[in-house]
């Protein structure tokens, strides 16, 4: 089943992406780079509740 997750920029902490990930495969919390533009350059983006 999958779910909808947000991720979070981890310099400034604003939530910039929604994608969804199966629950039953990954269990363990997404980590991707993609771009912020609030930073306005590539950084980590983890999952938040």
């Amino acid at each position: 089943m999958r779910e909808i997750i947000t991720l979070q920029c981890g310099d400034c902490k604003n939530r910039n992406y929604s994608t969804t990930k199966n629950k039953k495969k990954n269990q363990d919390r997404l980590e991707l780079k993609k771009f912020c533009p609030t930073c306005r350059h590539h950084t980590v983006h983890k999952e938040v509740k």
